[in-house]
């Protein structure tokens, strides 16, 4: 009996592109646009966009890494324009900057505490 050998057989259908699973998901027209734009602007296709906002949006650590820190404001930064917004306008100027700067320095009992500041030498 004679036995037959398969020699440089093709596999019939598309090729696998990917490894991981395929979750397909609706979305409106306007949210697609969306996603779109956002894409453009971040040099991505469609699927690395939608992957990377959900990422983002899930606070994955690999996205939130990649933001610079210098272009963020610091704590006090933030403080320091909230306490503005709060200001008593009735106050005189340096009335209030004063308040500022004993709202931003934080209270006595913890300034000792505090680890951005070089420790006092007593």
């Amino acid at each position: 009996m004679a036995k037959s050998i398969k020699v440089n057989q093709k596999k019939r259908g598309r090729p696998a592109t990917g490894r991981d699973p395929v979750s397909a998901v609706r979305l409106p027209a306007e949210l697609t646009a969306a996603v779109d734009k956002w894409a453009e602007d971040h040099e991505a296709n469609r699927s690395e966009a939608i992957r990377q906002l959900v990422e983002i949006g899930l606070g994955s650590v690999k996205v939130a890494r990649a933001q610079k820190r210098s272009d963020s404001p610091t704590a006090r930064d933030l403080a320091a324009v909230q306490i503005d917004r709060l200001a008593d306008s009735g106050a005189p100027a340096e009335e209030q900057a004063s308040r500022k700067r004993h709202l931003l320095k934080g209270p006595e009992e913890f300034r000792e505490a505090r680890i951005d500041r070089p420790k006092r030498k007593t």
